[in-house]
């Protein structure tokens, strides 16, 4: 059962070492909206959301000042059942209103909506009153190539002021899109648009990544010969690159929109009109294309924007992401529909210098800078003299998602770049879900690597193997009651969203990631479930036995999977990334393996420590254990690999010995 887990006392440490200060108290929209509904404090209003959350989204609603062309008459509606629900019956609502057609006249109108920096360093912004301009202009060009209300869009772009413009526009005029990881190969891409029938595709030329051309404009040749439904490709001249051309199916953006208006009367969708299919990988079968809606995903974008992160007007949110990866989605749209500054970067954080990640943020003046811990743990390998020469007086909080944290990583963000005063703001959650399930807030103080607890209107839970909630042990991460941005199934596919998260108790979501409630009420998130080792009967998560590893100095990243083993059914074995300085050897493995065996006990004792030089990963730097354990284990089909960003890392595994 799951309360077996083993747990490290090292990756749960009880120190609290950030407080909110009066000043972060006095800002605080959280704050601000508990006082207006007389709640006593930040436990009530938990408690007063998941009891009735009709009255706290139309609550949220109201605070975040959200503009409805129809009313709607009814909150929620359940009569479908607890999977199906129906939020803001028979309202009209377009996110787009918000995000950009209420703020491109009056004082909103000369802000900067939109901030962009390149690979080499070139750089752009475009106000409110700007991209409501531009998103126009290509709300009337996709009309013009016979796109409309319920088509579907693929957007295969990096992250450039265009790539939010092509969201903007879709939405505008009621299509649907696609977010395409700009890093896919073709095939990837091409099923994709296939499942989801797409009628046309967006793309660029090409784009700079580490200083060299990614020619993005023959993946995407290749993606539409595969994909029978496109018929059109619209192409943003980025680089300049040449391009193979196709005059009966390409047309290039700057000619589409040329001579276009910049006013458009922007469709007057439902509120749960479809706006985005994503998709996300499974472990097997094809990906799963999640549906969400316009007063869905948006407005759970912006609820967790504003009440986790306190984004407000006068902030500049960064986050590193693609807008293949829903972060990418959810910073736009949040954003925005905040009256937030929106900061992209199409670079890598450490190119062409270590510090480049620090400089963006310095030069920018980013307030919140969202950052993976896969990321830290390389930035904090190149030496701590990268970040302290950046002072960042803009910066008042971190945000991060993606993966558990290792606590050594954690401290050096939060000491060294941190200046031990900017909290991190922990947040998990899914593609599925529109943004967390768990996060931290500004107004409650901080443990390493832990969350505060539920994202507010979250009815999250943690359960043991017969779906009772537990404390102080590990168990299943579960939510209880409906929410805002759920998505509305998979795309043509009801039946596997219900067996994907519905199926294992009546009325309750099961999402997959382990997770534990300490004594003093701090929430952890310790893995996917799917990847627990169970060694002798002892479960044992992989971010406990990796955050053993770094804690030897030698170990710069580590990965642990679960192998089969005769005796005691799995055994451990890790594949450790060394710092520089380090050489591979017996003697430093078995240095590993003592340290591995200190921490978790001489039962969990690693039976291999195998080096690489990198390890398999999602471009939003997720470490695929799935794909690690199968091909150490010689399997020949490695599931889905549609999001692996560093095929090489693979081929290394089956190598190193």
């Amino acid at each position: 059962m799951a309360g077996d887990l083993h747990l490290d006392s090292a990756a749960h440490e009880d120190a609290i070492v950030w407080e909110p200060s009066p000043a972060d108290l006095e800002r605080s929209r959280l704050l601000r909206f508990i006082r207006e509904h007389g709640l006593s404090d930040y436990e009530a209003l938990l408690a007063r959301a998941v009891e009735d959350p009709a009255w706290y989204w139309d609550a949220v609603v109201r605070h975040l000042e959200l503009e409805w062309y129809t009313p709607y008459d009814q909150v929620l509606d359940l009569s479908r059942g607890l999977p199906w629900p129906r939020w803001f019956v028979n309202g009209r609502y377009n996110y787009v209103h918000d995000a950009v057609d209420k703020r491109a006249t009056g004082p909103d109108r000369d802000r900067i909506a939109v901030v962009w920096e390149g690979d080499g360093g070139a750089v752009r912004r475009l106000t409110f009153g700007e991209l409501a301009a531009e998103t126009n202009r290509l709300a009337h060009a996709l009309r013009a190539l016979g796109i409309g209300k319920g088509d579907r869009v693929g957007i295969f772009l990096p992250m450039m002021p265009e790539t939010a413009i092509a969201t903007l526009a879709c939405s505008k005029i009621g299509a649907v899109f696609i977010p395409i990881f700009s890093g896919y190969g073709a095939e990837a891409a091409a099923t994709r648009l296939t499942d989801c029938d797409a009628r046309l595709l967006i793309t660029a030329d090409a784009f700079y990544r580490r200083g060299s051309v990614v020619p993005l404009k023959a993946t995407a040749d290749a993606a539409a010969d595969r994909s029978p439904t496109v018929e059109r490709l619209l192409v943003y001249r980025h680089v300049g690159a040449d391009v193979p051309w196709n005059p009966e199916r390409d047309v290039w953006w700057h000619e589409a929109v040329a001579d276009q208006p910049d006013h458009y009367d922007t469709e007057r969708t439902a509120g749960d009109d479809p706006y985005m299919i994503i998709y996300t990988s499974g472990t097997t079968g094809r990906p799963k294309g999640a549906v969400h809606t316009h007063a869905g995903f948006p407005i759970k974008a912006a609820h967790d924007l504003a009440f986790c992160f306190d984004l407000q007007p006068d902030d500049t949110l960064f986050w590193i992401t693609d807008l293949g990866w829903m972060m990418g989605p959810w910073a736009i749209e949040g954003t925005l529909m905040l009256g937030a500054t929106l900061l992209l970067y199409e670079g890598t954080p450490d190119y062409p210098e270590p510090d480049r990640l620090w400089q963006v943020v310095e030069r920018h003046g980013a307030t919140v800078l969202g950052v993976s811990p896969t990321a830290v743990r390389a930035l904090m390998s190149r030496g701590d003299e990268w970040a302290t020469r950046h002072p960042m007086p803009t910066l008042r909080a971190f945000g991060s998602t993606g993966e558990p944290w290792n606590p050594g990583p954690w401290r050096w963000l939060f000491t060294v770049p941190g200046q031990s005063r900017r909290p991190i703001l922990n947040y998990s959650g899914g593609t599925e879900i529109s943004g967390g399930i768990v996060g931290c807030v500004t107004i409650k103080p901080q443990k390493p690597c832990a969350f505060t607890g539920p994202v507010p209107g979250m009815a999250a839970d943690v359960v043991d193997a017969d779906g009772r909630s537990v404390r102080g042990e590990v168990g299943e991460l579960v939510i209880r009651g409906p929410w805002v941005g759920m998505t509305n199934g998979f795309w043509r596919d009801p039946d596997r969203y219900l067996a994907t998260y519905w199926s294992r108790w009546p009325d309750v979501w099961v999402h997959g990631d382990w997770a534990e409630v300490d004594a003093d009420g701090f929430w952890y998130i310790l893995g996917r479930s799917d990847d627990t080792i169970k060694v002798a009967g002892k479960r044992v998560g992989p971010a406990e036995v990796e955050s053993a590893a770094v804690a030897h100095p030698a170990v710069q990243e580590a990965a642990a999977i679960g192998v089969p083993d005769p005796v005691k059914g799995e055994a451990v074995v890790i594949f450790a990334i060394l710092r520089p300085g380090y050489t591979p050897g017996d003697d430093l493995r078995e240095e590993i393996r003592d340290v591995v065996t200190q921490r978790l006990g001489r039962p969990l004792r690693p039976a291999d420590i195998r080096f690489v030089s990198d390890l398999p990963r999602t471009r939003n730097a997720k470490i695929m254990r799935r794909v690690i354990r199968a091909k150490y284990t010689g399997q020949e089909n490695l599931g889905d690999l549609s999001a692996l960003e560093n095929p090489a890392a693979v081929e290394e595994i089956g190598r190193v010995g």
